[in-house]
């Protein structure tokens, strides 16, 4: 018997490694991003329900970023963010980083940057006193 829940604790679902590494913030968006194909294996997608191995690289989109990791370590719970970086290693390639570093710099939330565009009241002061 022992030998069989050692046997069947080896088993991975791809669903549960990323929710368990923290790509996804739950189990089940995990596996609808596999069943509807952002979840790449080999170029090609991965069902949920595929086993997972050290060493298998994926190409996983998730709303936020692109990304490619390489399985180092198999991880069966959600852990916290600082132990669960320790069963992936993060491939994604140099362009895809910079791309999000761009976009995240002209992100634009149509409000104005303050102390940019219109004067302060104590700018219009010092303005007014110039002026006169």
């Amino acid at each position: 018997m022992a030998a069989n829940e050692v046997k069947e604790k080896e088993k991975l679902r791809l669903d549960k490694y990323l929710w368990a590494i923290r790509l996804f913030k739950t189990r089940s968006l995990a596996a609808e991003a596999c069943d509807k194909g952002r979840v790449k294996f080999n170029e090609d997608s991965a069902k949920p329900s595929r086993q997972v191995h050290i060493g298998d690289e994926y190409e996983v989109k998730t709303e936020a970023k692109r990304w490619r990791i390489r399985v180092l370590g198999l991880i069966y719970n959600r852990v916290q963010f600082s132990e669960a970086k320790n069963h992936y290693l993060d491939i994604t390639p140099a362009e895809e980083i910079e791309r999000l570093q761009f976009q995240a710099a002209s992100f634009h939330t149509g409000k104005r940057q303050s102390k940019v565009g219109r004067p302060t009241k104590r700018q219009r002061r010092d303005l007014d006193d110039f002026m006169d």
